[in-house]
């Protein structure tokens, strides 16, 4: 009898499973207060964060925990620059009944300026929405290109579409350290809308995996710092890159610029530059000025839009203080003065550029007014010195102003100019992700949208470099893109006069 009591339970509890799995999941969808759009990346976790759930790029989340179901949960819900503000024992928190089959909807009030849209790379960027039935709207919603993580993206139109580059790469089982590249379809041309998301085509290997794009036959992690186009002599468009090769974090050892081979579908060499500086990621931007027209590679760097000039070291000029010719050396800088006895800011080749912290250094040893920095980047509400790092700069039609977004530790701001160069006074914050890194922030101008009222950026979301104790699953090391409203009154300190 006793045999017989077991397989009948044994019986029963599996025509409960299959009875659960035929009506599905349970699942949450989680949607901003303010567009209703699905927020990713909010975290549901039961009393204690003993199970732990996130949202996908839909924000959905499936309660795909059988302890869980047919009972009331208290689920606690927290997301990076989002507050869920109903309570439960003074936590952000809902009771929901989960039950096969069911769903629940609930609203989260956004406080970044920034909306998140969804993840780019990496695995199950729509999971959670597969399990629970609901379409998606990518080509490959759970793993593309054998890609699980990957960091920085570079990114510009290319004949015709979009071509992406990242850094480091890694798989279920394999790994990318010589760049890894992807293409897309341009929105209105085949392409989605940047709304509704990016369908990535990965460059692959015989396995299926993302494969190495920039290999070189020397030891070394090969890094992209900035994608643009050139005409070459015959006037084709080309492709080219500027490159970094180092052992891990260590300054480089070799810098140089690349060209994409079409027909071999791979990166090569066209040549090698000098060791001015470290490796920086770059998103290089035309302006045309007095005639001329030049690749900004940094704010303050630049190179004539000309084939040969590129392979050419004298034909770099910094926009810099330093003395023609001089590199940055933080104990004796060699700064050049105008008779007045204030800093001489101005173009000149084969002179090392000045970065953020380098200016702050400069400032806090008496050698540079606070007033004469390109990049104060100051916080507009309070003054305070923010300590952001300049990420890209770009021209938008709709504030007819330059635009750059800067990063410090997971945070984002938005500052204004009239120049490509600056000065960037003040910035305003619009993205934070409280202990987590964001770092390597790119806007996509080729994404503007009504006159570029509208513009799109993303970033590496990572534990790197930061004080986050654990990683998001499936999240970490990989892209997310956000969405600003350029005519959002909480940017107006950022245009207010100085």
């Amino acid at each position: 009898m006793a045999h017989l009591y077991t397989e009948g339970v044994r019986a029963l509890l599996l025509l409960l499973a299959a009875s659960a799995a035929w009506a599905g999941p349970f699942w949450v969808r989680v949607a901003d207060s303010e567009t209703g759009r699905g927020v990713p990346l909010v975290q549901l976790s039961t009393p204690r964060d003993a199970i732990r759930f996130w949202t996908d790029s839909a924000g959905v989340a499936t309660i795909d925990d059988d302890t869980l179901n047919g009972h009331d949960v208290a689920f606690t819900i927290k997301s990076h620059g989002y507050e869920f503000d109903e309570r439960i024992l003074g936590e952000p928190a809902k009771r929901l009944h989960v039950e096969p089959g069911g769903h629940a909807e609930l609203k989260i009030r956004r406080t970044n300026i920034a909306e998140r849209l969804y993840r780019v790379t990496g695995a199950g960027i729509y999971r959670d929405s597969l399990l629970a039935g609901l379409p998606v709207p990518i080509a490959h919603p759970l793993l593309d290109g054998g890609v699980t993580g990957q960091d920085t993206n570079i990114s510009v139109p290319y004949q015709g579409k979009l071509f992406w580059c990242y850094g480091d790469t890694f798989g279920l089982a394999a790994a990318i350290f010589s760049v890894s590249c992807a293409t897309s379809e341009l929105p209105g041309k085949g392409g989605l809308d940047p709304d509704t998301g990016i369908d990535l085509t990965y460059f692959v290997d015989d396995k299926g995996f993302s494969r190495a794009m920039l290999p070189l036959p020397r030891p070394g992690l090969v890094w992209i710092e900035g994608l643009f186009t050139v005409q070459d002599d015959s006037g084709r468009e080309r492709l080219v890159a500027t490159y970094t090769r180092q052992p891990g974090l260590a300054p480089p050892t070799e810098r140089g610029i690349a060209v994409f081979n079409d027909a071999a579908a791979r990166f090569e060499m066209l040549a090698q530059l000098p060791l001015r500086r470290g490796h920086k990621s770059s998103h290089p931007f035309r302006v045309t000025e007095n005639g001329a027209s030049w690749w900004y590679l940094f704010p303050h760097q630049r190179v004539p839009d000309n084939w040969k000039a590129l392979s050419d070291p004298r034909s770099y000029q910094s926009y810099t203080p330093l003395e023609p010719g001089a590199k940055f050396d933080g104990a004796h800088p060699r700064l050049e003065h105008k008779p007045d006895g204030s800093l001489l800011w101005a173009w000149k080749p084969d002179t090392d550029r000045i970065e953020a912290s380098e200016e702050r250094r400069l400032i806090a040893q008496g050698l540079m007014r606070q007033e004469d920095a390109m990049f104060a980047l100051r916080d507009a509400a309070t003054g305070a010195e923010t300590g952001a790092t300049p990420s890209c700069v770009t021209w938008n039609a709709y504030r007819k102003k330059w635009i750059l977004l800067a990063e410090r530790v997971g945070s984002v701001y938005y500052a204004e100019a009239d120049t490509p160069v600056g000065p960037w006074p003040r910035a305003v914050k619009i993205v934070s992700h409280n202990d987590y890194n964001f770092y390597n922030v790119v806007q996509h101008p080729f994404f503007d949208r009504d006159g570029g009222r509208i513009i799109y950026f993303e970033g590496t979301y990572t534990t790197s470099f930061s004080a986050a104790k654990e990683q998001t699953p499936r999240y970490d090391y990989n892209q997310i893109l956000y969405r600003l409203r350029l005519d959002d009154s909480r940017l107006a300190p950022a245009r207010s006069a100085p």
